[in-house]
C-alpha cells in the first residue's frame, strides 16, 4: 500500500537577494599574465638574505671567534687590563701631542742628507745638526728605554696580536716608576711612526713649550693606570654566557671546598656521593641534575659503569683508612 503524503502548509520561498552588479575590469589584451614558476631549472629565484651562508675571510672568522672566546672564558687580569683603554678626550690630547713629534720619513731624511752633502761639496763645512726630540717606537726599543728610566710616557696599543708581545710592559713600567697608558688601536699608533701598525711608542723628550701639556697627561695617566695597578692586576673578566649556555637552566652551585681535600669530613662526603650513584631512583628529574653534576665534576662527563663505581669505592675506602692512620 502506498503511504499517504503528509499534508502541510506551503512555505513561501525566501525573497531573492538583489545582487549588485560588479563593474567588469577592463583588461588590456596587449599585456598577457605570465606567472613565474620557481621550480628547479625554471625562473630565477628571488633574492634572499644569505648572510648566514657567506664564507667569510679567514681573518674575519678568527677575530669573531677570538671575541667569543674572550666572552665565554675567564680572562686573567694580565690580559684583561688591556680592555681598560684611555678615555676619548685624553686619548685625543695625547695623539695631538704625539703628532708634533712624529719621526721623519725616508723622503725627508734623504732630502736632509742631500742638502748637507751639497753644503759640504760647496766648501761651507759639514756641521752636524742636533737630533730633534721624536717618538721612539717598537717593543724592544721602548723596553730598553723603560729599563734605563729614559721614557717619560709609554703608550701601548690594546689590540696587539699576539698579546704576549706587550703583556709584560705594564708590570715593567709600574716597577720602574714610568707612567704608562693603554690606547685603542695599534693602527693609530702606526700612523704616528709611518707604519701600518705599531705596538707601543714612548716619549723621551719634548720641547719646552709642550712640557706643561705632557705633565698634565702624565698626571692623568698615573691616576688611571699606575696608581690603580694593584686593583687592575687582581680583577678577572666576568664571562658572558651564550644562548645555549643560558638554556641549560640553573645548576646547583658546586661546593667551595674540593672533595679531594684531606680533612675529617672527607670520607663521609665521598660515601654520600657514591650513595647518590647507587640510588635506584636516579632517573627522577629532581635528582638527575645533581647526579650529572657529580659525574661531570670528577670524570669529565663520562658515564660510569658498575666496575668503575666499585673501583672508586675501593679507592675511597683505602683513602679513608690512610687518613685515619695519619690522624691516629
Amino acid at each position: 500500500p502506498k503511504g499517504k503524503k503528509a499534508k502541510g502548509k506551503k512555505v513561501a520561498p525566501a525573497p531573492a537577494v538583489v545582487k549588485k552588479q560588479e563593474a567588469k575590469k577592463v583588461v588590456n589584451p596587449l599585456f598577457e599574465k605570465r606567472p613565474k614558476n620557481f621550480g628547479i631549472g625554471q625562473d630565477i629565484q628571488p633574492k634572499r638574505d644569505l648572510t648566514r651562508f657567506v664564507k667569510w675571510p679567514r681573518y674575519i672568522r678568527l677575530q669573531r671567534q677570538r671575541a667569543i672566546l674572550y666572552k665565554r672564558l675567564k680572562v686573567p687580569p694580565a690580559i684583561n687590563q688591556f680592555t681598560q683603554a684611555l678615555d676619548r678626550q685624553t686619548a685625543t690630547q695625547l695623539l695631538k701631542l704625539a703628532h708634533k713629534y712624529r719621526p721623519e720619513t725616508k723622503q725627508e731624511k734623504k732630502q736632509r742628507l742631500l742638502a748637507r752633502a751639497e753644503k759640504k761639496a760647496a766648501g761651507k763645512g759639514d756641521v752636524p745638526t742636533k737630533r730633534p726630540p721624536v717618538l721612539r717606537a717598537g717593543v724592544n726599543t721602548v723596553t730598553t728605554l723603560v729599563e734605563n728610566k729614559k721614557a717619560q710616557l709609554v703608550v701601548i696599543a690594546h689590540d696587539v696580536d699576539p698579546i704576549e708581545l706587550v703583556v709584560f710592559l705594564p708590570a715593567l713600567c709600574r716597577k720602574m716608576g714610568v707612567p704608562y697608558c693603554i690606547i685603542k688601536g695599534k693602527a693609530r699608533l702606526g700612523r704616528l711612526v709611518h707604519r701600518k701598525t705599531c705596538t707601543t711608542v714612548a716619549f723621551t723628550q719634548v720641547n719646552s713649550e709642550d712640557k706643561g701639556a705632557l705633565a698634565k697627561l702624565v698626571e692623568a695617566v698615573r691616576t688611571n693606570y699606575n696608581d690603580r695597578y694593584d686593583e687592575v692586576s687582581s680583577s678577572w673578566a666576568q664571562n658572558v654566557w651564550g644562548k645555549s649556555g643560558l638554556s641549560l637552566g640553573d645548576w646547583p652551585a658546586p661546593p667551595e671546598q674540593s672533595y679531594w681535600a684531606e680533612d675529617l669530613e672527607w670520607p663521609r662526603r665521598r660515601q654520600h656521593d657514591l650513595a647518590w650513584l647507587r640510588e635506584p631512583d636516579n632517573d627522577s628529574p629532581r635528582q638527575q641534575p645533581l647526579l650529572s653534576l657529580q659525574i661531570r665534576r670528577h670524570w669529565g662527563g663520562n658515564v660510569l659503569g658498575p666496575k668503575s663505581v666499585a673501583r672508586i669505592a675501593k679507592l675511597e675506602k683505602a683513602k679513608a683508612k690512610e687518613l685515619a692512620t695519619k690522624l691516629g
